[in-house]
């Protein structure tokens, strides 16, 4: 949707799974083995799957268990990219950082949403960045929509005797609904809590589109 408000013309889109909200052309199929030719494009963006990197389930990662299974999509889809002609983008959340060539972070903070979620944006060709503060008590759209607290900070200390955290009480409130999920990635169009779980805001491509273009 951001590429489509900055003004790209066709929007196509690949999944491995059905995905029946998505507002574009749509093709099902691995988009390690492209279903589409290559050379219609001006511009690949690729977003593959973070589980294996994300912050959420690191605590967890080495100790046999679910957070052990997810596969890592990311190295692949970087040594697809470096072998193709056309300008990609690739986007990761930051635990991804050390397996990516990463130049660009951005956060819901620049954007003005409710929202941090910041991601990193690796590109063949040169993104400029800015500076912006980060979003104040923002909404954790992840897991359950239940409205409950949520710890921001693995290491966020035990509550003194006088009820005061070591380093602040880092928290905050996880959203209530799929529609409150919505609003604050300007996703509207999205009606799975999944969906709304793993999307980035539209503002962000948005912003790289843009700027795509113009060099263009």
């Amino acid at each position: 949707m951001g590429y489509h408000q900055a003004g790209f013309d066709e929007i196509v889109g690949v999944d491995i799974a059905p995905q029946p909200n998505y507002p574009f052309t749509f093709v099902q199929g691995d988009a390690l083995e492209p279903p589409v030719r290559l050379d219609d494009f001006d511009l690949i963006h690729a977003s593959p799957p973070c589980q294996a990197f994300t912050q959420m389930s690191a605590r967890w990662r080495g100790k046999g268990g679910k957070a052990d299974t997810h596969p890592d999509l990311l190295a692949p889809t970087r040594d697809w990219f470096g072998s193709i002609e056309q300008p990609w983008v690739i986007e990761n959340v930051v635990g991804a950082g050390r397996q990516m060539s990463a130049t660009l972070t951005l956060h819901g903070g620049m954007f003005g949403l409710g929202v941090h979620r910041p991601r990193l944006f690796e590109s063949s060709w040169l993104i400029f960045g800015f500076k912006a503060a980060q979003t104040k008590s923002p909404v954790g759209v992840y897991g359950k929509p239940d409205g409950r607290e949520v710890w921001r900070y693995r290491n966020n200390g035990s509550p003194d005797a006088d009820g005061k955290y070591k380093y602040g009480k880092p928290v905050i409130n996880a959203w209530k609904s799929v529609e409150q999920g919505q609003a604050l990635l300007e996703v509207p169009w999205m009606t799975d809590e999944l969906e709304i779980r793993e999307a980035i805001p539209p503002a962000y491509t948005k912003y790289i589109g843009e700027q795509f273009l113009a060099q263009l």
